[in-house]
Formats: C-alpha cells, sequence, structure tokens
C-alpha cells in the first residue's frame, strides 16, 4: 500500500509541475515532422494575414461633425450618407468581394450615425448589405444599433447606407 501510494502521490506532484492547458510544443506538428511555421507570402498555406479590428481602427477616427436644420430622422440618416467618409484620414476600409466600402462615424446635431458608403457617387451595392451591416453594427462601429437602416439609392440597389449609433 506504501509504494502504490508514494507512486501516486509522485506522479501527481509532477504532474502539478506542468500546465495540462499549455499545449506549446517543440515546433512539431507531429503530423509527418512537419515544422509549425507561418508564412509572409500571399498565397501559401501558412500565409496569416495582418488582422485587422475594424471598431478599433474606427474609434482611432473623429466623428465627423454635421448640423443642419433637419429634425426628421430618414432625412437626417440622409445627410450623415452624404457626409461619410471616403478617405483613410475619415474612414475605414472594409473590402468585399467585389467594392471596397468606406466606414466612418458621422455626427448630425449630436446623434452619431455609423455610415457605410461605396468608394464613389456612381457604385452601388445590394441592399443585402446594407441588412447585414445593420444586424452586425456592433462588431463594426463597437456601439449598439439604436434604430432602423437608411440607405440611398433605389429598392435593390444603394450607394450607402447608414444607421443610428448608441455608444453608451
Amino acid at each position: 500500500m506504501k509504494k502504490i501510494l508514494l507512486s501516486s502521490i509522485t506522479v501527481l506532484a509532477l504532474a502539478a509541475c506542468e500546465d495540462p492547458y499549455n499545449r506549446e510544443g517543440v515546433g512539431f506538428t507531429g503530423i509527418d515532422g512537419e515544422p509549425r511555421t507561418i508564412s509572409d507570402v500571399p498565397g501559401a498555406s501558412a500565409f496569416l494575414p495582418p488582422a485587422t479590428n475594424v471598431p478599433a481602427e474606427l474609434a482611432v477616427l473623429p466623428a465627423i461633425p454635421v448640423a443642419t436644420d433637419e429634425t426628421e430622422l430618414g432625412k437626417v440618416a440622409r445627410l450623415a450618407i452624404d457626409n461619410g467618409g471616403r478617405s483613410d484620414r475619415d474612414a475605414v476600409l472594409v473590402s468585399g468581394s467585389d467594392t471596397n466600402l468606406f466606414l466612418s462615424t458621422v455626427s448630425v446635431n449630436g446623434t452619431l450615425f455609423g455610415v457605410l458608403r461605396t468608394a464613389s457617387n456612381g457604385a452601388k451595392v445590394d441592399n443585402t448589405i446594407g441588412a447585414s451591416f445593420g444586424r452586425n453594427a456592433e462588431q463594426f462601429t463597437g456601439c449598439l444599433p439604436a434604430g432602423e437602416v437608411y440607405r440611398k439609392g433605389s429598392s435593390e440597389r444603394s450607394s450607402g447606407f447608414a444607421v443610428a449609433l448608441n455608444c453608451s
């Protein structure tokens, strides 16, 4: 009994020295002895693109201030879309599948809007992008959406979207 107890205590004491959640090895995956590496070359199987954090990048940029006499929320949102940023000084570039979009914040009469715009006035995107933007506004802006998504465009395609934000 003493031998079993002594052996068990020794094993438990040695096991306590290692963190069971530490999965750091000696650099091998255990499959064919291939070393674990990452690649700097785009297109390589081990390529890791630089991480982007859209809310953090957006938080660094100042909100674009706009003043108006309009009080109707739809017209105020359209004004926010018209004044949304389209450069790296006032917006974050969000790469889409076929169109690049710019994400910015616009403060119209003290109401903060998250604005998603196309790169040029002539470019338009499907309205489903605006619906996705409204559902995922918190992931993009770090703030909760405080209303519906407004758009600038036709019933099928638009050049910009805006949603009021609650950042408190």
